[in-house]
């Protein structure tokens, strides 16, 4: 089998498999010498049974299965790393760890994959598409992985993908959003774990119109780039779904990561909208909220914030009552209560010192579906090691168990995940941040089903 791109190494360092092979060889050569003449010396000829004992357990040693070595992508520096990357590479290596070790529950408890050890290949996404791909490439043609599970910014995705057919190398996308991934083209090698970000304007536009029917003016600010764009486009597109009437009083674009936003606000303050819609990350979105909270612009409007889970350890109380908070998905606080999280979530915190934002679980998404899809091969390979074909046919339209709840491997022909989309409303009690008013949409309520464009679906009023 090739190695797996996982891209979370934290320093480890990892061999060749010609030298891994030949260092054996060597190990079981003088351990085997060795026993024979200490027992000749001290037993005579006579001697037979221990030594080819222990030449037999030397010799299973050597041939035990070489791990499974897997590429981890993600940000390890430039603005991306601190809220998304970073918690990333820590998902990957606390639950690497736990899975050589045997220790995540059910049905997660056969150590590795499927009784194999896994090892990681950390790589930083940082840089230029075309420096991606080179990294890519490399990880595939000379770090020998298996697979890659990586990618937070869709211009990397995007720009991977082909890259992926043309290796044909299995490659898990764990975080990236563009719902063009897989509505724009077919992939046989690449899946994504996580859902992409349609569902997250979807259900934030339902949210509006259940908890504030009165609402008739909306606006935006989102930063100047594909997200920011893309994020906009489907919520103020499901808004005039909902409510063909709607206003749109403006739309603001700032350069991504300008961190100042005062003339912003003050247009944004001067259209008076009842809802103002949000999918700043980083330190965009704590900047934005720092600046524009005291000017009382979250007391005058509604404000959405689509990917605000990740500021809620960084800010707390400081984030205004009556904010709206997406995690994209059910990850972070709005994670179930099942035997994943209750694993996942307290390691994490005691390692880290913070809790899991939702980059986190997508990082854990991914690794527990691709382990899955392994597992359900090998099993079906009647307990041989499966090759890259059979994970691949395991992997379409497969259902898997996260500490987030169920994935469901249903759309882009079996290659794009679905989970249910989660909002609510913050609220400071005791000095501490709650979330109320928390409304959890169903998978399928905030996804566009199978060979629909997420444009389309939205225009036709989210036909099903």
């Amino acid at each position: 089998m090739r190695n797996v791109i996982l891209g979370f190494s934290h320093g480890s360092e990892f061999r060749d498999e010609s030298t891994t092979t030949i260092q054996r060889r060597h190990i079981t050569s003088f351990f085997s010498l060795f026993f024979l003449r200490v027992l000749r010396v001290l037993c005579g000829e006579c001697v037979f049974i221990l030594p080819l004992f222990l030449l037999g357990f030397t010799t299973a040693w050597a041939q035990q299965p070489a791990a499974i070595r897997i590429g981890v992508v993600t940000f390890l520096s430039g603005p991306g790393a601190g809220p998304m990357g970073v918690p990333g590479r820590n998902a990957a290596e606390l639950t690497f760890e736990a899975l050589n070790a045997g220790a995540i529950p059910a049905p997660y408890k056969a150590k590795g994959f499927g009784g194999t050890p896994v090892e990681m290949v950390l790589i930083d996404e940082a840089g230029s598409t075309s420096n991606v791909v080179t990294q890519f490439r490399n990880l595939v043609d000379s770090r020998n992985v298996d697979m890659v599970i990586g990618y937070i910014s869709s211009g990397s995705c995007m720009a991977v993908a082909p890259i992926a057919e043309e290796l044909k190398i299995l490659t898990v996308i764990f975080d990236c959003g563009t719902p063009r991934l897989f509505e724009d083209a077919s992939y046989k090698y690449v899946f994504r774990t996580a859902a992409h970000a349609t569902m997250d304007s979807v259900a934030a536009a339902k949210y509006v119109r259940e908890r504030f029917p009165g609402a008739t003016r909306i606006a935006g600010i989102n930063q100047n780039y594909a997200w920011g764009q893309d994020s906009w486009k489907d919520f103020e597109a499901s808004m005039k779904a909902l409510a063909p009437a709607i206003e749109v009083t403006t739309s603001q674009m700032p350069k991504l990561f300008s961190s100042q936003y005062g003339s912003e606000i003050s247009v944004l303050l001067g259209g008076k909208p009842d809802v103002i819609h949000s999918s700043f990350w980083g330190g965009d979105l704590e900047a934005f909220i720092l600046q524009a909270a005291p000017r009382n612009l979250f007391a005058s409007s509604t404000v959405v914030l689509t990917t605000g889970d990740a500021q809620l350890s960084n800010l707390g109380t400081r984030i205004p009552d009556g904010t709206v908070i997406g995690a994209r998905g059910p990850h972070g606080v709005f994670a179930p209560d099942n035997e994943l999280n209750r694993w996942f979530r307290p390691a994490y915190e005691k390692r880290y010192g913070a809790p899991p934002p939702f980059a986190a679980y997508h990082m854990v998404q991914a690794i527990l579906g691709t382990k899955a899809a392994y597992e359900k091969a090998k099993t079906a390979a009647g307990g041989k090691t499966p090759d890259q074909a059979q994970i691949i046919a395991a992997f379409q339209g497969l259902s898997f168990e996260t500490p987030s709840g169920t994935t469901k491997m249903a759309l882009g022909n079996g290659h794009q995940g679905i989970q249910p989309m989660v909002y609510g409303m913050t609220k400071a009690v005791d000095g501490k941040l709650t979330m109320t008013n928390v409304t959890r949409y169903a998978a399928e309520q905030v996804n566009p089903p199978e060979g629909v464009k997420s444009e389309d679906w939205i225009k036709s009023g989210f036909a099903h």
